[in-house]
Protein backbone atom coordinates (compact mmCIF):
# COMPACT_ATOMS: atom_id res chain seq x y z
CA UNK A 1 0.00 0.00 0.00
CA UNK A 2 1.39 3.42 -0.90
CA UNK A 3 1.30 6.55 1.21
CA UNK A 4 -1.55 8.07 -0.81
CA UNK A 5 -3.69 4.94 -0.48
CA UNK A 6 -2.99 4.85 3.25
CA UNK A 7 -4.05 8.50 3.71
CA UNK A 8 -7.20 7.95 1.62
CA UNK A 9 -8.22 5.07 3.91
CA UNK A 10 -7.73 7.32 6.97
CA UNK A 11 -10.00 10.02 5.50
CA UNK A 12 -12.99 7.69 5.21
CA UNK A 13 -15.41 7.98 8.13
CA UNK A 14 -15.70 4.83 10.21
CA UNK A 15 -19.05 3.17 9.85
CA UNK A 16 -20.45 1.66 13.01
CA UNK A 17 -20.39 -2.10 13.23
CA UNK A 18 -23.53 -4.09 12.52
CA UNK A 19 -23.80 -4.89 16.23
CA UNK A 20 -23.58 -1.21 17.15
CA UNK A 21 -26.26 -0.26 14.59
CA UNK A 22 -28.50 -3.03 15.88
CA UNK A 23 -28.07 -1.84 19.49
CA UNK A 24 -28.99 1.70 18.43
CA UNK A 25 -32.09 0.43 16.61
CA UNK A 26 -33.17 -1.56 19.68
CA UNK A 27 -32.63 1.50 21.87
CA UNK A 28 -34.88 3.54 19.58
CA UNK A 29 -37.46 0.76 19.65
CA UNK A 30 -37.31 0.80 23.46
CA UNK A 31 -38.01 4.54 23.42
CA UNK A 32 -40.95 3.76 21.15
CA UNK A 33 -42.20 1.24 23.73
CA UNK A 34 -42.06 3.93 26.41
CA UNK A 35 -43.93 6.34 24.16
CA UNK A 36 -46.70 3.78 23.65
CA UNK A 37 -47.08 3.61 27.45
CA UNK A 38 -47.65 7.37 27.78
CA UNK A 39 -51.05 9.03 28.03
CA UNK A 40 -52.30 11.56 25.46
CA UNK A 41 -51.33 14.59 27.54
CA UNK A 42 -47.71 13.51 27.85
CA UNK A 43 -47.53 12.58 24.16
CA UNK A 44 -48.83 16.05 23.26
CA UNK A 45 -46.03 17.64 25.33
CA UNK A 46 -43.40 15.92 23.18
CA UNK A 47 -44.43 17.62 19.89
CA UNK A 48 -43.86 14.44 17.88
CA UNK A 49 -44.20 14.33 14.09
CA UNK A 50 -47.68 13.29 12.94
CA UNK A 51 -46.57 10.00 11.37
CA UNK A 52 -44.82 8.96 14.60
CA UNK A 53 -47.80 9.99 16.73
CA UNK A 54 -50.17 8.04 14.46
CA UNK A 55 -47.94 4.96 14.74
CA UNK A 56 -47.92 5.25 18.54
CA UNK A 57 -51.72 5.54 18.66
CA UNK A 58 -52.00 2.53 16.35
CA UNK A 59 -49.65 0.52 18.58
CA UNK A 60 -51.81 1.35 21.61
CA UNK A 61 -54.83 -0.01 19.73
CA UNK A 62 -53.25 -3.33 18.73
CA UNK A 63 -53.69 -6.28 21.06
CA UNK A 64 -52.43 -9.29 19.07
CA UNK A 65 -48.80 -10.08 19.83
CA UNK A 66 -47.48 -10.38 16.29
CA UNK A 67 -49.29 -7.27 15.04
CA UNK A 68 -48.00 -5.28 17.98
CA UNK A 69 -44.45 -6.60 17.47
CA UNK A 70 -44.50 -5.49 13.81
CA UNK A 71 -45.92 -2.10 14.79
CA UNK A 72 -43.15 -1.67 17.38
CA UNK A 73 -40.55 -2.44 14.71
CA UNK A 74 -42.19 0.16 12.49
CA UNK A 75 -42.10 2.61 15.39
CA UNK A 76 -38.38 1.93 15.78
CA UNK A 77 -37.90 2.65 12.07
CA UNK A 78 -39.79 5.95 12.40
CA UNK A 79 -37.73 6.84 15.49
CA UNK A 80 -34.60 6.78 13.27
CA UNK A 81 -35.97 9.78 11.38
CA UNK A 82 -36.36 12.03 14.46
CA UNK A 83 -33.91 13.38 17.00
CA UNK A 84 -34.45 10.96 19.89
CA UNK A 85 -32.28 12.82 22.43
CA UNK A 86 -34.88 15.43 23.49
CA UNK A 87 -37.54 12.70 23.67
CA UNK A 88 -35.29 10.53 25.85
CA UNK A 89 -34.41 13.52 28.04
CA UNK A 90 -38.10 14.27 28.64
CA UNK A 91 -38.86 10.61 29.39
CA UNK A 92 -35.94 10.51 31.86
CA UNK A 93 -37.22 13.68 33.51
CA UNK A 94 -40.71 12.21 33.92
CA UNK A 95 -39.32 8.92 35.23
CA UNK A 96 -37.16 10.72 37.76
CA UNK A 97 -40.13 12.78 38.99
CA UNK A 98 -42.06 9.55 39.41
CA UNK A 99 -39.19 7.99 41.40
CA UNK A 100 -38.97 11.06 43.64
CA UNK A 101 -42.72 10.93 44.30
CA UNK A 102 -42.52 7.22 45.06
CA UNK A 103 -39.65 7.81 47.49
CA UNK A 104 -41.67 10.49 49.31
CA UNK A 105 -44.66 8.16 49.48
CA UNK A 106 -42.54 5.32 50.89
CA UNK A 107 -41.04 7.67 53.47
CA UNK A 108 -44.52 8.67 54.62
CA UNK A 109 -45.56 5.00 54.75
CA UNK A 110 -42.54 4.19 56.94
CA UNK A 111 -43.39 7.03 59.33
CA UNK A 112 -47.00 5.86 59.62
CA UNK A 113 -45.94 2.26 60.18
CA UNK A 114 -43.41 3.29 62.83
CA UNK A 115 -45.96 5.48 64.60
CA UNK A 116 -48.43 2.60 64.72
CA UNK A 117 -45.92 0.02 65.97
CA UNK A 118 -43.12 1.79 67.89
CA UNK A 119 -43.54 3.80 71.08
CA UNK A 120 -40.40 5.89 70.40
CA UNK A 121 -41.56 6.92 66.91
CA UNK A 122 -43.70 9.86 68.06
CA UNK A 123 -40.74 11.35 69.94
CA UNK A 124 -38.55 10.87 66.85
CA UNK A 125 -41.17 12.55 64.68
CA UNK A 126 -41.38 15.57 67.00
CA UNK A 127 -37.60 15.92 66.98
CA UNK A 128 -37.48 15.85 63.19
CA UNK A 129 -40.65 17.89 62.57
CA UNK A 130 -41.03 20.51 65.28
CA UNK A 131 -44.46 21.68 64.08
CA UNK A 132 -46.07 18.27 64.60
CA UNK A 133 -49.46 18.36 66.34
CA UNK A 134 -48.65 15.72 68.95
CA UNK A 135 -52.15 15.48 70.40
CA UNK A 136 -53.83 14.97 67.02
CA UNK A 137 -51.22 12.41 65.96
CA UNK A 138 -51.54 10.55 69.28
CA UNK A 139 -55.34 10.43 68.87
CA UNK A 140 -55.07 9.11 65.31
CA UNK A 141 -52.53 6.48 66.37
CA UNK A 142 -54.78 5.28 69.19
CA UNK A 143 -57.87 5.19 66.91
CA UNK A 144 -55.97 3.41 64.13
CA UNK A 145 -54.77 0.74 66.57
CA UNK A 146 -58.32 0.24 67.87
CA UNK A 147 -59.69 -0.02 64.32
CA UNK A 148 -57.03 -2.57 63.37
CA UNK A 149 -57.74 -4.66 66.48
CA UNK A 150 -61.49 -4.59 65.75
CA UNK A 151 -60.99 -5.42 62.07
CA UNK A 152 -62.60 -2.16 60.97
CA UNK A 153 -61.62 -0.16 57.87
CA UNK A 154 -58.40 1.85 58.41
CA UNK A 155 -60.05 5.29 58.48
CA UNK A 156 -57.74 6.70 61.17
CA UNK A 157 -54.67 5.15 59.57
CA UNK A 158 -55.52 6.96 56.33
CA UNK A 159 -56.13 10.18 58.23
CA UNK A 160 -52.74 9.76 59.93
CA UNK A 161 -51.07 9.33 56.53
CA UNK A 162 -52.81 12.45 55.21
CA UNK A 163 -51.77 14.46 58.27
CA UNK A 164 -48.15 13.27 57.93
CA UNK A 165 -48.13 14.17 54.25
CA UNK A 166 -49.41 17.69 54.92
CA UNK A 167 -47.09 18.20 57.87
CA UNK A 168 -43.93 16.89 56.19
CA UNK A 169 -44.53 18.64 52.86
CA UNK A 170 -45.31 21.91 54.69
CA UNK A 171 -42.10 21.53 56.70
CA UNK A 172 -40.07 20.95 53.51
CA UNK A 173 -41.57 24.05 51.85
CA UNK A 174 -40.76 26.34 54.80
CA UNK A 175 -37.13 25.19 55.16
CA UNK A 176 -34.71 27.96 54.18
CA UNK A 177 -32.80 27.24 51.00
CA UNK A 178 -29.06 26.77 51.31
CA UNK A 179 -27.02 28.80 48.95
Amino acid sequence: MTDTEDNAADDLPETPSKTKRKQEMHALQDIGEELVGLNKDRLAQLNLPDNLLDAIIEAKRLTRHEARRRQMQYLGKLMRTVDAEPIQAKLDEWNNVTRVQAAKFHSLERWRERLLTEEQALSDLVVEYARADIQQIRTLIRNAQKEAAAGKPPKSSRALFKLLREMILEEKETEPEEG
